[in-house]
Formats: C-alpha cells, sequence, structure tokens
C-alpha cells in the first residue's frame, strides 16, 4: 500500500523519547518542551510560542485569548478542515462564510468586506495544503475595521509571504502537529504570537487556569491543553530535519506538476509567496474522471483522499447563500500521496496511472 501521508521519523525521534522515558519527565514538564519551543520560535521568527495537546486545541486557545464568543462574527472560508470552523461555533461566535479564489483556493480578499459587520471581530485563514492568501489584501482589511487576523498554519509550516514565514502572519497564529502534519509530534500543537500579553493568557489557559507567579491558585477559568514532554522530544528531533523535509516535499509536488502538468497539479502559489506543499492535490475535468481514478488507484494499492468537504453543507452549520467556487473544487480534486518517504518508482506508478486514466 502506498498511504496519502506517513511521518518521516529519520532522526533524533528515538533517541529523545528514550531519553524522556529514562529521566520519568514524560508527561507536561520537561526540559524538551521549552527546546522545541525554541525550535519552532526560531523558524517562525515570531517572539513567543506555547505548545499544546493538538491543532484543534491551540484554535480554542486563540479564540479565548482574543475573547471570541456569543454574539461575535468570525468570516472564514467553508473550504477548510472542520476545527477551523468549529472553534467559531465552539466559543458561541457564528462564522461568515466567504468563497475562495479560484486558483489559491484560499479565502477571496475581494469579497470579505461586504461580510464585514459592527459584529465580525476577526478573520481567520487556513492555510490550505500549504499554499497562503493574499495577506497584504487581508491585512489591510483587518487594519481598516481593527479586526483580529488569526492564522491557522496547521498546513503551512514552511510557507512565506514576503518573506515572513507562516506562523509570524497572523495576531495569533496556530500549528497541528498531527502525524500526517509536515513535521508531527504525534498529536500537538502550538500557539504562536507577537503580543506578550496574549502569550501570557495563552500560558494560563492551556494549564487549568494556574497562575504563573502562585502556585495552586487559578486566575481564570482554564483547561488542561498542555503538550507532553515526550511529544516535545519528537517534535524537536522533527525541527533538526525540518529544512530537508521541506526540500523533499518541495520535489515532490514538483516532479508532479513536471510530468502531469498545470492542468492537473492546478493549486496556484502567488508570486511574493512560497507554499510548504504540504500534500499534493490533483484537479480534474469532471467528477467522472476524477472517481475513475480513485477506483483504479484503488485496485493498485494507492490511497487518496478527497479535498475538504464544504463547510456550510454540514448538518451542524447554516448553509451560506449563492454559488461558491469551493464545492466545485471539493467535486473535481483529490490529494495525492505526497509523504518525504515516497520513492521515486512509486511516484511514477501513480503519474502513469492517471495518465493512461485522462488519456487512454
Amino acid at each position: 500500500m502506498i498511504p496519502i501521508y506517513k511521518p518521516y521519523l529519520e532522526g533524533n525521534e528515538t533517541k529523545y523519547v528514550n531519553d524522556c522515558l529514562e529521566s520519568t519527565w514524560i508527561s507536561s514538564r520537561g526540559s524538551y518542551i521549552e527546546k522545541f519551543e525554541k525550535a519552532v520560535r526560531d523558524f517562525v521568527g515570531c517572539k513567543y510560542t506555547s505548545s499544546c495537546s493538538n491543532g484543534t486545541t491551540a484554535l480554542d486557545l486563540a479564540f479565548k485569548a482574543l475573547e471570541i464568543g456569543e454574539g461575535d462574527e468570525v468570516i472564514t472560508t467553508n473550504f477548510t478542515y472542520v476545527a477551523s470552523t468549529n472553534v467559531i461555533l465552539a466559543n458561541g461566535a457564528k462564522p461568515i462564510f466567504v468563497d475562495i479564489e479560484t486558483e489559491t483556493w484560499n479565502i477571496n480578499p475581494d469579497l470579505i468586506e461586504s461580510k464585514i459587520t459592527p459584529n465580525t471581530k476577526a478573520i481567520i485563514i487556513a492555510n490550505i495544503y500549504g499554499v497562503l492568501p493574499n495577506l497584504k489584501k487581508i491585512n489591510e482589511i483587518c487594519s481598516k475595521y481593527n479586526l483580529y487576523l488569526i492564522e491557522d498554519a496547521a498546513e503551512s509550516l514552511g510557507a512565506e509571504y514576503d518573506g515572513v514565514k507562516s506562523g509570524n502572519i497572523g495576531t495569533i497564529s496556530t500549528f497541528s502537529f498531527f502525524g500526517n502534519k509536515t513535521i508531527t509530534t504525534g498529536e500537538g500543537g502550538m500557539v504562536l504570537t507577537n503580543d506578550e500579553s496574549l502569550y501570557d493568557k495563552i500560558e494560563v489557559l492551556k494549564n487549568q487556569g494556574n497562575s504563573r507567579t502562585q502556585k495552586y491558585y487559578h486566575d481564570m477559568l482554564g483547561f488542561n491543553y498542555r503538550m507532553t514532554n515526550i511529544q516535545a522530544a519528537i517534535g524537536l528531533a522533527q525541527m533538526e530535519q525540518i529544512d530537508k523535509i521541506l526540500e523533499i516535499k518541495a520535489n515532490i509536488y514538483n516532479y508532479y506538476l513536471k510530468n502531469l502538468g498545470s492542468d492537473i497539479i492546478y493549486q496556484k502559489t502567488l508570486k511574493n509567496s512560497t507554499s510548504s506543499f504540504w500534500i499534493v492535490t490533483a484537479l480534474f475535468e469532471s467528477v467522472e474522471i476524477k472517481e475513475k481514478l480513485i477506483k483504479e488507484l484503488e485496485k493498485n494499492n494507492i490511497e487518496t483522499r478527497p479535498l475538504f468537504f464544504p463547510i456550510d453543507e454540514l448538518p451542524f452549520y447554516e448553509k451560506a447563500e449563492g454559488e461558491f467556487i469551493s464545492k466545485d473544487i471539493y467535486n473535481r480534486g483529490i490529494c495525492l500521496p505526497s509523504f518525504p518517504g515516497l520513492k521515486m518508482d512509486e511516484l511514477d506508478k501513480i503519474i502513469q496511472i492517471i495518465k493512461k486514466c485522462i488519456y487512454g
């Protein structure tokens, strides 16, 4: 079986985990927590990083730190992983859906201002499959209307916009380190910001609201959203290989593009930005071709993954009005295997099957 994704564990992961076990520091205290946070902070270039249990709790911490809740509206897209919008509902706010750009598949900034109301408090961007949106326009809108920008950077570690790395773009940014992300801690997440007061608040919120100055005194309602030392140990070993991982993933993307062309490997990166190439996507002329290809790949033990299902069509969301490009993209697209350990002969096999299905 060629899976859609698997982690690249070719460094010091085992060594560092064993060190945790031998030291007995296996829970949410231990030296690897700070080392991992510093490694991400140094790579991204932001001032503050706070590790947590997963990417969803990272988003929840962002919303709680910014005090987004009942009566607030948050502008987003319906073409993202559901965690990005579930956090809006979970905090009592209302998601306002904006369609995506045809080429980047990210939120279309030209459609945002028409959705802004006196209740709008934030815009959340999800950098789809590692590609960044038009951040210049989005930042201008946020400044004009005094809105928070939340960057869900779960898929875009290593991407850049005008030389600024993803994770250092919003008022608050968040990462996921799930097993299929660019780097992994198994489960795990991180909140990033340049605002010291927000960082301090996040550190308290993720630690049951425990005061940072008085032990077992709780300043606020908090939760246990902490990362373990073992997770951080894996993460540190992963960060030691981040440049190599990103280079391999870029090479895989470029090989798909060279052999299949931009009509199929369609999602575009803006000229002033770079992608993390988290996962390679393909877009076909019709649903029929897509379904035929999925079946053919399955016959050859090659796993694919659908694109993100339009969020507003899920049963617990209010359906957005109008026609959305995102729904057509979802219908005709798939994700292809693109993990760093993918071998050249496996890549060639996938590409030949795609060509045969399309061209006969």
